[in-house]
């Protein structure tokens, strides 16, 4: 969900112009691999480049859809286990150096936490179980050798969270200064205030970007952005950002920008710490699953064009989603919420809690709308089952740390999936131990 503001509509590629982003939140830092929200690596792709990339003016990302980057070629061995990399030449870093592959094999090395240059947070090491090493061939050829088969594993590689780290920068440097291969140079980050990148004159692909630069204006407060949207001051909001309420007024005190709602990979979840009573107890969570009522979310937050669907991208648009049928199947999905809530009651009951016997407990989530709006409708819906929530309110450099620690009772959380493939979801947010799995939920 984002606006454009474009007056006459004209979109000739011509060179020059600084674009001005109002930009929604500010980041910890402004090193892909070790954020796990969009605030920092959407300003940073533009700095990077990946392996292989998604065909961007394909709307659907597939295997189908996967073009070179810094690779030229791939291709895997016949038993599906080794996939090989021939290299662009003649690529520079921005501050001159040249990309080899010592490059990627850093990379992934780092991301297997094989390198003593680590990262501080690893939010994807997960993506990787299935790697087993990195094999460079000359400066130019490069080598990915699997445990197992896995034809999904290029599609790991062309997300924009994949991006090729150079290897002679150390990490803490990347947080701050990245330095990377791309059609932008990193220019200044101050917490709060603004991201700025600037054209890199010496890009190997020579004809591009067409723009000077682009200004990521950070403002939390909504109404505050979309004003200064609406006046003018922007040229673009936020991508994603806007919940369907505000997109549509947007587009009616501004009838010139161009808005778009387009469907997103990204999942509103409740997340419950295992760790200790009562929300150890299974049936306790299974009586939180209950009393959702999941379409009041869809029918409050989206006026009615969300989608109810499982851990991946809900079809028509997921390849890979759960069909409609079956997500009605599964506790507290049912369009029944009288019963499915009865239900939950008598759960709760049989454990001692009622009217009379409440469990008080702070519901966390990240301060925001996207995720604050949701986190107020799903305190309201837990009262049902005896359960008072608090609304305890992080700003992003708190949130992910916190939740990576699992210092949490009941989150919201917004997950969001970079590839429509079940290897990106599973690995990254269901597996023992992995960074990104909140909860805890360990099924080995």
């Amino acid at each position: 969900m984002a606006a454009v503001l474009s007056p006459d509509l004209v979109f000739a590629q011509k060179q020059g112009g600084v674009l001005k982003v109002y930009f929604f939140d500010s980041p910890a830092s402004m090193s892909i691999h070790e954020e796990a929200t969009f605030a920092a690596e959407g300003p940073m792709m533009g700095v990077f480049n990946n392996l292989v990339m998604y065909k961007q003016d394909v709307p659907f990302s597939s295997l189908d859809s996967i073009v070179p980057d810094l690779a030229t070629e791939w291709s895997w061995e016949e038993d599906r286990t080794a996939l090989t990399f021939k290299l662009r030449q003649s690529v520079k870093w921005h501050d001159g150096k040249p990309f080899t592959a010592n490059d990627v094999k850093c990379t992934w090395d780092m991301l297997q936490g094989k390198t003593s240059d680590k990262l501080r947070l690893n939010p994807r090491k997960a993506w990787y179980l299935n790697l087993d090493e990195v094999v460079t061939n000359g400066d130019y050829e490069v080598t990915f050798r699997l445990k197992r088969p896995q034809p999904a594993f290029v599609a790991l590689l062309a997300s924009g969270f994949s991006p090729v780290y150079p290897c002679h920068v150390p990490a803490r440097d990347m947080r701050q200064r990245p330095i990377g291969t791309g059609p932008f140079k990193f220019v200044e980050f101050k917490p709060n205030e603004s991201i700025k990148v600037a054209r890199n004159p010496d890009y190997w692909k020579k004809d591009r970007p067409y723009l000077d630069g682009i200004e990521y204006e950070i403002i939390k407060n909504v109404s505050t952005g979309q004003l200064a949207f609406i006046s003018g001051k922007f040229d673009m909001t936020s991508p994603y950002f806007f919940q369907v309420p505000v997109l549509e007024d947007t587009q009616r005190q501004a009838p010139q920008a161009t808005c778009q709602l387009a469907p997103t990979n990204v999942l509103r979840s409740v997340i419950i710490s295992r760790q200790g009573p009562p929300f150890n107890n299974p049936d306790v969570r299974r009586a939180i699953a209950l009393t959702l009522d999941r379409q009041a979310f869809i029918d409050t937050l989206t006026q009615g064009k969300g989608n109810m669907g499982g851990a991946l991208l809900a079809p028509p648009e997921g390849v890979w989603g759960m069909p409609p049928e079956m997500v009605r199947s599964l506790p507290g999905y049912g369009p029944d919420v009288a019963a499915n809530r009865a239900e939950a009651r008598k759960l709760m009951e049989k454990l001692g809690h009622g009217p009379n016997n409440r469990i008080e407990t702070k519901v966390t989530t990240r301060n925001l709308p996207p995720y604050r709006d949701p986190a107020i409708i799903l305190i309201d819906q837990l009262k049902e089952i005896y359960i008072d929530g608090e609304l305890e309110l992080l700003d992003t450099t708190q949130w992910y740390p916190r939740i990576t620690r699992k210092e949490f009772t009941i989150g919201l959380n917004l997950i969001t999936n970079s590839v429509d493939d079940p290897d990106q979801a599973l690995y990254e947010f269901y597996t023992c131990n992995a960074e990104a799995n909140y909860d805890g939920y360990c099924s080995p």
